[in-house]
């Protein structure tokens, strides 16, 4: 069923819920490129890898030079294959862990990748965390010389499904935010917090400080973020359970105050953003990575502590959402302004076969990717009105939306199952009746679906 035909139904009782001025139909649309059906990665990135001006793209093993992603090299060696029985009984050996070229689950051993100077020599490197519980490492760029990229062991658990890679202390350089299992006592417990780089010789091993006491976090734990969420200049963490507010100084490690809060049972990457302009931060993520729920959480004060209320943005039916849409797994998020109107909008979609084709909710639905406009109303409500990107690629653990070949609109890069992909975003201006037409409608069960 196409994920617009139960809204189409109700679209004669309806009205256009998103609004724009006279001057402004602007069509947002995506040129879908394929650069490998083969499953080599949850996760992809960019960056400028051989330092011709042009954004290139990284998934798993590979590297894809821009701007037509043709031409590939190895980042690391790709040794992966399985085997596959045709239907008159032989076999054929296909490159990569078996996806969506297959019939059975695999798993990769490359779940988010990241980009970054690593050694300072102005060559961008590749940043990659492997299996969930397995070690973080960077390869480092050749500078255009044909040999392989060295290899730098520098973490030796990352734990959690939604680790990532940014500047949590504050001091203008990322770190490793993530959870990890290290021993106490003999026992192995586990703990969220950051991984620091000596930048003087980042190849060493990374310092893992430790933000919670231990808990019941391991490898496979959901639902990971960072941000300011009470305003004080300072990047706090956040899991499911609640967070964790960055003391004034972490020059010696000490464990951060928790705020118990639910968000969810457990999604995926975390952001931390004032949804509706009444200058405190709002918390942003999907509730179940491998089910359904993309939700965002209100900041509001009660006797000056910070508490927050749960906004439903799309549940496991057409009518919890003001749209009439719903897919499910969204196990990889991103907030960027998509559209250039000065507020992030929220880009995710369906991973593909998380679990393989009978794990988890609706495995072999569309694999779509959407990306979700933010619109603050005049009555003060909000509206997330959802975007078409795709419906045959889907998500990761990661994605990526980045401007990839700078025409100054953001890109989507994605790494999964089914293989790895840009989507182009190009916009064309258009007549008011070609606009209202394109545009979803609000889902006559839903309308009463406010998020004030």
């Amino acid at each position: 069923m196409n994920h617009w035909t139960i809204a189409k139904a109700a679209a004669l009782l309806c009205v256009l819920a998103p609004a724009v001025s006279a001057e402004d139909y602007t069509l947002h649309t995506f040129k879908k490129l394929r650069l490998n059906d083969q499953f080599w990665s949850e996760g992809a990135n960019v960056g400028d890898f051989n330092r011709d001006g042009k954004m290139d793209v990284v998934c798993g093993p590979y590297w894809y030079a821009g701007p037509d992603f043709k031409e590939r090299a190895e980042v690391y060696p790709a040794k992966a294959t399985f085997k596959l029985k045709k239907e008159d009984g032989t076999e054929v050996v296909i490159p990569g862990f078996e996806g969506g070229l297959g019939v059975n689950n695999a798993y990769s051993d490359n779940f988010l990748t990241f980009t970054h100077d690593l050694n300072g020599d102005g060559w961008t490197d590749v940043l990659v965390y492997g299996f969930p519980g397995a070690a973080a490492n960077w390869y480092e760029n050749p500078k255009n010389e044909k040999k392989p990229w060295a290899a730098h062991v520098v973490f030796d658990t990352v734990d959690n499904e939604s680790p990532t890679w940014l500047d949590i202390t504050g001091d203008g350089k990322p770190e490793m935010v993530s959870g990890a299992t290290r021993s106490v006592n003999g026992e192995n417990k586990g703990f969220l917090g950051y991984a620091t780089v000596d930048w003087s010789a980042a190849d060493k091993a990374w310092t893992f400080h430790k933000v919670t006491p231990p808990g019941s976090w391991q490898r496979f734990t959901h639902g990971l973020g960072a941000g300011d969420v009470n305003g004080d200049g300072r990047i706090d963490l956040l899991a499911l359970e609640g967070w964790w507010e960055q003391p004034a100084s972490i020059a010696t490690d000490s464990e951060w105050k928790f705020h118990p809060t639910s968000f969810g049972g457990g999604g995926a990457q975390m952001y931390v953003y004032d949804v509706n302009g009444d200058g405190l931060n709002d918390v942003i993520t999907s509730l179940k990575a491998h089910e359904y729920g993309l939700a965002w959480f209100e900041q509001h004060r009660e006797d000056g502590a910070i508490k927050f209320r749960q906004h439903l943005i799309m549940g496991s039916e057409p009518k919890e959402n003001r749209y009439g849409l719903k897919f499910s797994q969204l196990h990889a998020l991103d907030l960027v302004d998509m559209d250039g109107d000065g507020l992030k909008d929220i880009v995710t979609g369906k991973r593909f076969w998380a679990h393989g084709p009978k794990g988890d909710a609706e495995p072999e639905a569309p694999a779509v990717v959407y990306w979700f406009k933010l619109v603050r109303q005049t009555d003060k409500s909000i509206d997330w009105v959802p975007q078409f990107v795709d419906d045959d690629s889907g998500v990761g653990t990661q994605v990526l939306a980045t401007d990839v070949n700078g025409d100054g609109r953001p890109d989507i890069v994605v790494g999964n199952k089914k293989g790895a992909f840009v989507h182009i975003h190009e916009t064309r201006t258009v007549s008011k009746a070609e606009w209202e037409k394109s545009q979803p409608r609000p889902f006559a069960a839903a309308a009463g679906v406010s998020q004030k």
